[in-house]
């Protein structure tokens, strides 16, 4: 990853709150009429923790290549992602259990609105990829110019 990767994760984050946003209020007001009160919450739990699922991801991308300077193939930008990838598996595990049994949350509304969430997320972050505006080639030499020394 360079630094030119960071306008993409950001604009990935940016379309990844807007559509899990949408994805709350929707499906929340679906839940809500079908499932009330339990429904509701159900749904909300659903985008949120979905959010910052995906948030953690994209996050932890921008942080580790500030912190080494762009360089993806330094082991800190690993250590980085992976450290965030571990710690969502641990989350993940613990709200698994936790929200197992509980009978203020319908778990078919959160499980709807976090998968809602889940491929509105990533079709964000495919849309943020083609919209984007960042060159990947930085060192071309076009037809007619004239020649350049490193």
């Amino acid at each position: 990853m360079t630094q030119s990767s960071a306008p993409v994760l950001t604009l990935a984050l940016r379309y990844g709150a807007v559509f899990t946003g949408i994805v709350a209020v929707a499906g929340g007001l679906i839940a809500w009429l079908t499932g009330g009160l339990p429904g509701l919450i159900g749904a909300l739990v659903g985008a949120g923790l979905a959010a910052v699922f995906l948030g953690l991801t994209t996050v932890s991308m921008l942080v580790a290549g500030r912190v080494t300077r762009g360089d993806s193939t330094n082991p800190v930008f690993f250590a980085i992602v992976l450290g965030a990838v571990g710690v969502k598996f641990l989350l993940f595990l613990v709200f698994a259990i936790w929200l197992r049994g509980q009978t203020w949350l319908d778990p078919g509304a959160f499980a709807f609105t976090a998968i809602a969430a889940v491929i509105g997320s990533l079709a964000g972050d495919v849309l943020a990829f083609l919209r984007a505006r960042v060159p990947y080639v930085s060192d071309v030499r076009l037809p007619g110019e004239p020649h350049r020394n490193p």
